[in-house]
């Protein structure tokens, strides 16, 4: 992996907070719980229509995400009122949710299931007893668990941009929720892309499905490409060379995900291209290896 680009950098500002959240979905809520979001909110559901009486459809759109992220059945109580924000939610024990929408979202009806989306995703968290410390990162992983757990596409499809107005709603940029969304897919075998009505959105979600796919082409993966695997071999003969007794530190190559550790026998540690907790493997040609938070099964050449 080369050092990202001043590109790469704008683009994915929050990308170790981002591959954090996702670790932190499998670590606290389990293997089984997150695969049991391989159905996504589709869009018939968030539907929202300009005939639709308000209050009726942003009732029906809540408790579709309500029903989605399997949270107790309970009334939605969701008002409208002038915020700095788009959308706030009340954090209590229930049983009833309460959710503030800012007014725009009175004339642009399309986005509500969007911003529902990430609110009730913070009851989820909060009743599931994961956070992150701060404000910015917490919200970072509430947008990315609503885009791996199905509902994020929404936040997405709400970036638009033309010669007069931009729209975003989260606090990822648009291809972050792209790489999310790609990760999801990589995961799940599910292509949001033909639900984007935005071209925005599916020009960011392509920029993270590069990113996503390059996250499973680095060594010592056999996926890796001939460049990747030239630099990884110089590396491997360098931490081969060097004693080991005294215990000294990993061999780590500035811009690789990749380090040595010395022991008997030397090991490779690496994250997982699924949800980015470091595996460590011998050194010792091909194997394969279990992630034993995702399960996905990797295949090596150490």
């Amino acid at each position: 992996m080369t050092p990202p680009s001043h590109e790469t950098a704008q683009a994915f500002p929050h990308l170790d907070t981002v591959r954090s959240a996702i670790t932190a979905l499998y670590r606290h809520l389990s293997h089984d719980t997150v695969r049991s979001f391989a159905a996504s909110v589709v869009p018939a559901d968030v539907a929202f229509a300009d005939h639709d009486d308000l209050q009726l459809g942003v009732q029906r759109v809540a408790h579709t995400m309500v029903s989605h992220l399997g949270l107790p059945d309970a009334r939605v109580i969701v008002a409208f009122r002038d915020m700095d924000h788009a959308a706030n939610v009340e954090l209590t024990a229930g049983p009833e949710y309460s959710v503030e929408l800012n007014s725009r979202f009175r004339e642009h009806r399309r986005d509500i299931g969007a911003a529902l989306a990430h609110e009730v995703m913070h009851v989820y968290l909060h009743r599931a007893g994961l956070s992150f410390p701060g404000t910015r990162d917490n919200e970072i992983l509430t947008d990315t668990a609503t885009a791996y757990l199905g509902a994020g596409w929404l936040l997405l499809d709400a970036f638009r941009e033309d010669a007069l107005t931009l729209q975003r709603l989260g606090y990822l940029t648009p291809e972050e929720f792209g790489y999310v969304l790609a990760k999801r897919a990589l995961a799940f075998g599910e292509d949001p892309s033909p639900w984007f009505t935005s071209p925005q959105a599916y020009t960011a979600y392509t920029a993270g499905m590069a990113l996503a796919r390059r996250d499973g082409e680095q060594p010592p993966l056999t996926a890796a490409g001939r460049f990747g695997r030239h630099r990884y071999a110089r590396a491997r003969r360098t931490a081969s060379a060097a004693p080991v007794p005294g215990a000294p530190p990993p061999v780590v190559l500035p811009g690789t995900p990749y380090s040595f550790e010395y022991g008997s026998p030397l090991r490779v540690s690496f994250p997982c291209p699924t949800c980015h907790q470091r595996i460590r493997v011998p050194v010792r040609g091909r194997v394969r290896a279990r992630c034993t938070l995702c399960r996905t099964i990797l295949e090596c050449d150490t």
